[in-house]
């Protein structure tokens, strides 16, 4: 099991890696994180919900991503609750009081598709989540050192230097356990690291000293430098940063629309692939307005982040770049948003049982308590607007969305408008770069004729993390621990 000092110290890509390494060394090898607390969802073969960092953790292990993998998921609707999303189905909306009540049901849960793994796969890696530090919920805790407990797991303790004080939270964190929980501990990881590895050593041998003495066979297993792949982050917006840009080359400026409830942001990772693609997140109505695209993206929230939408100014500010002909993309709740209006007679998402939307395209929508889950394959056939050029495509994707609305298709296109309910359209190479080819035409940029599929750019990406970890950590102390 892999846990960490905190959220945000990469626990879910050192998981990745050793899925990829193990797997590689011809294991078979699944992801096991039993809950995760995150808006970033995916929909497995099955139709059932799951976090999209076990997705990059099953794919990384050459593993089909499926819901045993992540058996329970967390998306907050408000500071107070949120969705409870049990073996890929949301089963209640709980505030974390009654949450930490049913702990012993959902520690059972947990186990039952941790067993699962145990019965069909040769290694299982396990994700913690946050730190295991925070004693004050070790009783109810199933995520971290009580999933480790529940199942026998030996432990590896992850720190990330880049944000300062990695060997006091390293110490303090292995510290603050009881006994059983810091017997645990069998390796530590230093994570994003820059500079000069040797000067590291002195504290590294304190820190190893300080262990000794409190008799902890505790093993150093490396330091992992920061490294230069494109993975996607499930919790951090930072994946999208670019690189530098060229004031001589011409670029497709996409801006996205950050909302406050906004949802699988990892649609839009893809766009990392394309050289002359940048992306920036847009909060202020002053940031918008030299994009050639504008994308509104998902939301766990529709009508909230659309009347934020309209008190920030960004509402009446899209409707103008529109009629400018800036081409605006609207997926899941932003597609809810691009049309004439919301219903929401249960008020299951706000106080408002109805709002307008943008009226840019024909259909309305209403909120009820059935929510889609399902992978789909579409054909892209419009008769008119920016993608009347790409008919005939073929698409994969899922759909994840609580609200039906009056549309014959789940693609929408009409001028410079386009919406869908499919999470990663983009995903689909041939789709985006033929989207992207429209606009380069527009701005009298190079065609793309040919670009190598979404899948062979990740794989290229797996394979240098675990390459990265192979030259950096001590994988033959991993496989020990192991057994």
């Amino acid at each position: 099991m892999i846990q960490g000092t905190g959220s945000s110290v990469g626990k879910t890509l050192i998981v990745a890696g050793l899925c990829r390494i193990f797997a590689q060394d011809g294991y078979k090898v699944s992801p096991f994180k039993s809950q995760n607390m995150a808006l970033n969802s995916f929909v497995d073969i099955d139709g059932l919900e799951m976090s999209r960092g076990t997705v990059i953790q099953a794919e990384a292990g050459y593993q089909i991503p499926r819901a045993f993998m992540n058996p329970i998921l967390l998306k907050p609707n408000s500071d107070n609750n949120s969705q409870v999303i049990i073996n890929g189905i949301a089963k209640f909306t709980l505030n974390a009081k009654d949450y930490f009540s049913k702990s012993k049901e959902l520690k059972e849960i947990a186990t039952k598709s941790y067993q699962y793994i145990k019965d069909n796969f040769d290694i299982c890696v396990l994700e913690g989540g946050g730190s295991p530090a925070e004693i004050n919920l070790r009783e109810y805790d199933l995520v971290n050192m009580g999933m480790a407990e529940q199942v026998d797991a030996p432990v590896i303790l992850v720190g990330n230097i880049d944000i300062g004080g990695v060997f006091a939270s390293l110490y303090g964190t292995v510290m603050l356990l009881d006994k059983e929980d810091r017997e645990r501990i069998k390796g530590i990881i230093i994570n994003k690291f820059r500079g000069d590895v040797d000067l590291l050593k002195p504290a590294i041998d304190a820190l190893d000293k300080k262990f000794k003495e409190e008799g902890l066979d505790i093993e150093f297993l490396g330091v992992m430098p920061y490294g230069d792949f494109e993975i996607e982050e499930e919790d951090s917006l930072s994946d999208i940063i670019q690189k530098k840009v060229d004031k001589e080359k011409k670029y497709i400026n996409i801006s996205i629309i950050k909302t406050k409830k906004m949802s699988n942001f990892t649609d839009f990772h893809v766009f990392k692939q394309y050289e002359d693609v940048r992306v920036k997140y847009i909060k202020d109505v002053e940031e918008l307005g030299d994009e050639d695209i504008i994308i509104l993206p998902g939301s766990k929230n529709t009508i909230t982040d659309l009347e934020d939408l309209k008190k920030r100014k960004i509402f009446e500010k899209i409707k103008e770049l529109k009629e400018k002909g800036t081409v605006i993309v609207g997926i899941c709740g932003g597609l809810q948003m691009l049309g004439r209006k919301i219903f929401d007679p249960l008020k299951l998402e706000s106080d408002f049982s109805e709002t307008d939307g943008f009226n840019f395209l024909e259909y309305d929508t209403t909120f009820g308590e059935i929510k889609k889950t399902v992978q789909v394959e579409r054909v892209i056939d419009a008769e008119e607007g920016i993608l009347k050029e790409l008919r005939g495509i073929k698409v994969l994707g899922y759909e994840i969305h609580q609200g039906v609305s009056t549309i014959k298709s789940n693609i929408v296109c009409k001028g410079n408008v386009f919406a869908t309910y499919i999470h990663g359209i983009f995903d689909n190479s041939e789709f985006t770069n033929g989207f992207l080819n429209i606009i380069r035409s527009k701005k009298d940029m190079p065609i793309v004729e040919k670009i190598e599929t979404y899948s062979e750019f990740k794989e290229k990406q797996y394979n240098k993390l675990a390459n990265l970890m192979r030259e950096n950590l001590n994988i033959e102390k991993i496989y020990k621990i192991l057994k």
